[in-house]
């Protein structure tokens, strides 16, 4: 009971502790909140820093206290604020948020920024894809697999495909990449043939677009559906 009550009572002490005392103390001042990680949107360095110090004796009269490296002032570089800082990027809830180059919707490139998959996200969805061991799932049909694998699949695409998912496609290669060594051991006539059952797997994507949740952005034979 301990272990699903804690996190519920957590967040409402946060929000009574950050939430409503933010909404109070500075009204204008808009942020997000999840859990324990927060990001506050300032103007200027200099209202940054005086809301980082006002928010830091706020929860150390709660006994609490801020992180010592995760808490920083980040600087929002784009083609409008073009200087340097010592911090222009920031994670927040498996993105990371830093100056990109974008385009815009009359062809026209600037720096812009904005969110992507982070490096710790990409991570731990890799190590998802090698816990699955497709080429060992030989008692597997490929319909099995999809049915297996695709509401997770589908779900990665869903909240982090949401910007720049090209950031998610050397990921879904990689799983293209285990169904061709699932179908070299599957099936005798492909196995020591791993071009020859790229073509099959190619084939099946061709005959079934919708197979994989995945399909849609990368193909097998490595082609993408747009860059971003």
């Amino acid at each position: 009971m301990g272990g699903v009550v804690s996190p519920v009572l957590a967040n409402l002490f946060m929000h009574y502790a950050f939430d409503g005392w933010m909404q109070r103390e500075f009204p204008r001042i808009p942020f997000e909140r999840y859990v324990d990680d927060v990001v506050v949107h300032c103007a200027t360095e200099r209202q940054a820093r005086l809301v980082q110090d006002v928010i830091t004796r706020r929860l150390a009269g709660l006994g609490l206290e801020v992180h010592p490296t995760k808490t920083r002032i980040v600087y929002c570089k784009d083609d409008d604020r073009r200087g340097s800082q010592e911090h222009e990027s920031f994670d927040f809830l498996g993105y990371t948020f830093r100056p990109r180059l974008s385009k815009s919707k009359h062809g026209k490139h600037f720096v812009n920024f904005s969110p992507a998959v982070s490096r710790p996200a990409k991570q731990a969805m890799g190590k998802a894809i090698r816990s699955w061991h497709l080429p060992r799932r030989s008692d597997k049909t490929l319909d099995d697999l999809a049915a297996m694998f695709n509401p997770i699949i589908r779900g990665w695409i869903n909240y982090y495909g949401r910007f720049y998912r090209s950031g998610l496609y050397p990921l879904l290669r990689h799983i293209n990449w285990g169904l061709v060594r699932w179908a070299m051991r599957k099936f005798k006539g492909l196995r020591g043939h791993k071009h020859r059952a790229q073509r099959w797997l190619v084939g099946v994507a061709r005959r079934q677009p919708d197979l994989f949740a995945h399909w849609r952005l990368v193909r097998p034979d490595g082609w993408t559906m747009g860059a971003r």
